[in-house]
Formats: structure tokens, C-alpha cells, sequence
């Protein structure tokens, strides 16, 4: 088999981060999301794998290369714009040929793995395979319904078509992995765009469906993650913390004290300040008369100076210099910073992107 992992979309829900990041490519504790998708594919025994990228291409490149720290083959696959997931499909293609393959959201996060599922595929050779899970808000995703254990219907995003039924009809949403055989691409050239103006693989599905294919689904019943929103991506944060194991390779001061499961990277300095795990700190970090609660993730050269910061992630090279109270629940980019200024008249003074968001005290 074959895998194919899409990293081509905009991010628009992790915006203003995303206008120059790739959304793929956003650390969950401290390691890119896209990552846990390349391993999880490996880790099925899939080697030769093609990347789905768009505009953010050269990062995607550049974070990936040619996937020999995996022991896999990457192959990058351009698409023109992202016209949907099923077209995703189509231009890859001329790479997949008719070998049977899996097919991975970038931004997913599966805790299982999908091992299992791929020898299954494997052996009983179905034409498709979905994976489901149940959810509170199936409005908002993907939608399966189901006969026993058979698919009888898709629906795209009900809470969004204007052709879904109200409420939906099952709580059961597409997990972003599917495996397919070649007649997936009968399907693609079949359907046409929807009302979204993408072609939808529930579409393309639908299709094989309808056509009497052998279209088979597997409920998962471990934690699924699609990380494109904030507090998505901060419960996945929470979620692969609460299995790291502690490591100190850093320089931790006798008036600091470390609580839980804690890992500190090399060169990282914590000088009386108090951390609560499950937390990661990457290299090169500051940590001084600091609190860092449990479920937080600062990536390399990271400042938190007279602050408090809990169930948040911090990317490389920001800082937090006494600001007098706690950053919780909060995403910060690359190179931000983040200070209580003394000087009068006292004033929150603010420059933010696009799409930003701030509370405050």
C-alpha cells in the first residue's frame, strides 16, 4: 500500500497563526502535527507516502525533507488550490496508480494508531474503508449513516448544507483516514463540485455506494482529534501530554520545584520557579520566578519571565515578561512577545494581525 497525507489547506480557523504557518506544521507537545500523521502511517508498514501541499509547500519541504528520519519515501504532490478532498485524489493520482492506499488528514490526530485497520484492509480488500467516531457536534463534520454495519448515506458538514437534513442523522463523523482502491477514482471523475464548490470525498464515497461497491466502516473507539481549531488543538496538546515521561536535560535551580511528569530540554535555564506536569520545555528556554501549569508546551528559546502561563502552547522564541497575571488557554505564535509595561498613562497598547483575538483583564 500507498499513503497519501493532505497538507495543502489554508487554516483559516487557526488564523492570524496560519497567514504565515503552515497549520500542519503547529506543534503538539513540541512536535509538529504533521509528524504524528507521517508515523502513524509508517508505523502501519507504509513507506512510500506522497505529501498533498499548497501554498505553504517550501515549509512543508523544509520541516519534512525527504522523510529518511522516518526510514519513508516522501514524494511532495502540488495541488493547484484546495478544491476539496476528492480532488486531492485526483491529483495524486498519476503517484498512487492502482496500488490500494491510505489516506491521512495532516491535522488529525488519531491515538490508536491505524495498524489494525490497514491489515484488516489488507486481508478482507474491500473497495473503501472509513473510520468513525462518535461526536457532540456532528453538525460540523463529515456524517455517516449506518444500517448495521453498513453505509447507507454520507453528508458533508450538515450544519452547513443547505440540502442536510436537520439535525443530523446519526452522531457518527468521518475521521480523517480512509483507504481506498483504485475504483476511487471512477468515483472522482464522476461526481461534480458541491455546494461548497469542492468536490467532497463523502461524495466520491457516496458514489461507490450507490454503485454497489464494497464501502465498509470501523467506529473507533480510542480519542481522534481534527486539531483546526484552538481549543481542538489545546485539548490534543493535553491529550499526547498526559503520556510523556520525565526528562531534565536541563538546568534546574534548588529554589525551583518540579512537580508531575516534566521535560526540560538541553540548555534550558529555570531558576526559582515552580512547574506543575504534565509540561514540556523545549531548548534554549528561560524559566525565571516563573509558574507553569500543568498541560502547557513551550517550544525552543522560549522566555517566561515573572509570569504564569497553563494549558497553553508557546511557540519558538516568545516570551512572557511580567505580566502580572496568567495566560491560560492560549496559543502563542513565533516571536511574540508578551509584556506588562509600567510606563503612564497606563494603556493596553496592541498590534495584532488579521483574525486576532484578546481578552482582557
Amino acid at each position: 500500500m500507498k499513503g497519501l497525507i493532505l497538507s495543502g489547506g489554508r487554516g483559516t480557523r487557526l488564523r492570524p497563526l496560519t497567514y504565515t504557518s503552515a497549520k500542519q506544521l503547529v506543534p503538539v507537545a513540541n512536535k509538529p502535527i504533521l509528524f504524528y500523521a507521517i508515523e502513524c502511517v509508517r508505523d502501519a508498514g507504509i513507506t512510500d507516502i506522497g505529501i498533498i501541499v499548497g501554498d505553504t509547500r517550501e515549509e512543508i519541504e523544509r520541516a519534512c525533507g525527504t522523510g529518511d528520519r522516518w526510514g519513508v519515501q516522501l514524494t511532495y504532490i502540488p495541488q493547484e488550490a484546495p478544491l476539496g478532498l476528492a480532488h486531492a485524489v485526483k491529483t495524486a493520482q498519476p503517484f498512487l496508480g492502482n496500488t490500494p492506499f491510505v489516506m491521512y488528514l495532516g491535522d488529525n490526530l488519531v491515538r490508536d494508531g491505524i495498524t489494525p485497520l490497514v491489515r484488516a484492509f489488507e486481508r478482507e480488500r474491500p473497495n473503501a474503508q472509513i473510520l468513525l467516531a462518535h461526536v457532540k457536534n456532528p453538525q460540523d463534520f463529515g456524517v455517516a449513516e449506518l444500517e448495521g454495519d453498513r453505509v447507507v448515506a454520507l453528508v458533508e458538514k450538515p450544519g452547513q448544507n443547505p440540502a442536510a437534513p436537520d439535525p443530523p442523522r446519526s452522531d457518527l463523523a468521518l475521521v480523517g483516514v480512509y483507504m481506498f482502491d483504485a475504483h476511487i477514482f471512477e468515483a472522482v471523475d464522476a461526481i461534480r463540485p458541491s455546494w461548497r464548490n469542492e468536490y467532497e470525498i463523502t461524495d466520491a464515497i457516496q458514489y461507490l455506494i450507490q454503485k454497489g461497491y464494497d464501502v465498509r466502516s470501523h467506529i473507533i473507539t480510542g480519542w481522534w482529534k481534527d486539531t483546526g481549531k484552538l481549543d481542538d488543538l489545546l485539548e490534543a496538546n493535553r491529550l499526547i501530554l498526559e503520556s510523556i515521561e520525565t526528562c531534565i536535560e536541563g538546568d534546574v535551580d534548588s529554589g525551583s520545584r518540579l512537580l508531575g511528569r516534566v521535560v526540560i530540554g538541553k540548555g534550558t535555564r529555570v531558576r526559582r520557579s515552580e512547574i506543575r506536569g504534565p509540561v514540556v520545555i523545549g531548548e534554549n528556554c528561560v524559566i525565571e520566578d516563573a509558574y507553569i501549569g500543568p498541560f502547557t508546551s513551550l517550544h525552543h528559546g522560549v522566555r517566561i519571565i515573572n509570569s504564569e502561563v497553563e494549558h497553553s502552547i508557546i511557540l519558538e522564541n516568545s516570551s512572557a515578561l511580567n505580566i502580572g497575571s496568567r495566560l491560560e488557554d492560549s496559543l502563542i505564535g513565533k516571536n511574540v512577545l508578551v509584556r506588562r509595561e509600567e510606563r503612564r498613562p497606563r494603556a493596553y497598547r496592541l498590534m495584532l494581525g488579521d483574525n486576532s483575538e484578546v481578552s482582557v483583564l
